[in-house]
């Protein structure tokens, strides 16, 4: 009786620690979601597996627009093991009243900006983009929910898509919060 209890015991264990390691695994991948870049091209997401990802909602008329300086640093040390993705939204005090081509223009002319823009898209409400759902919602990324507060939020995925943190718009792209995770390799 005491070694049916004891299997019995182990079996439950173990399948608690299986249910547990698979809660932190994403339920929908990353990489099946569909997005555009700035002109129109779709991105397939799976070209980017075995980097990190960056994602940061950008604006151009914003107090941390300045920031872009700093992606663009980043993007240019790291291109070998990290992909940075700009992604327009103008949902924040509307500081985001281009189209596509005066975005490109402006990020080009002012800060050389030469990472990855997407369409401009909404990463929070009624019309958010399946890429924040997936972003901010725990069911979805397995890691944890979130809320976008403002322009320039960072959203970092490891190598294999899964969420490895956010971090909001205070959170320079060159802070010690995001380079723990880039290291040379």
């Amino acid at each position: 009786m005491k070694t049916i209890y004891t299997l019995t015991l182990s079996l439950l264990m173990a399948f608690s620690l299986f249910s547990k390691a698979q809660d932190s695994k994403a339920s929908t991948p990353l990489y099946d979601i569909q997005i555009d870049d700035i002109h129109g091209n779709p991105i397939n997401l799976s070209e980017f597996k075995g980097k990190k990802i960056l994602f940061v909602n950008v604006a151009s008329k914003c107090g941390f627009t300045p920031q872009y300086k700093d992606l663009e640093m980043l993007h240019d040390l790291y291109k070998d093991q990290l992909v940075l993705i700009g992604l327009p939204c103008n949902q924040f005090g509307s500081q985001e009243p281009g189209t596509n081509e005066e975005i490109v223009e402006f990020c080009s002319a002012t800060y050389g900006v030469s990472f990855l823009m997407t369409d401009k898209i909404e990463v929070k409400g009624e019309n958010q983009h399946p890429l924040y759902t997936w972003l901010t919602s725990k069911e979805l990324n397995g890691k944890k929910s979130s809320t976008v507060k403002w322009n320039f939020q960072k959203y970092l995925v490891d190598e294999e898509g899964e969420l490895i943190d956010f971090y909001y718009s205070v959170t320079t792209p060159m802070s010690s919060k995001i380079l723990q995770h880039l290291s040379e390799q």
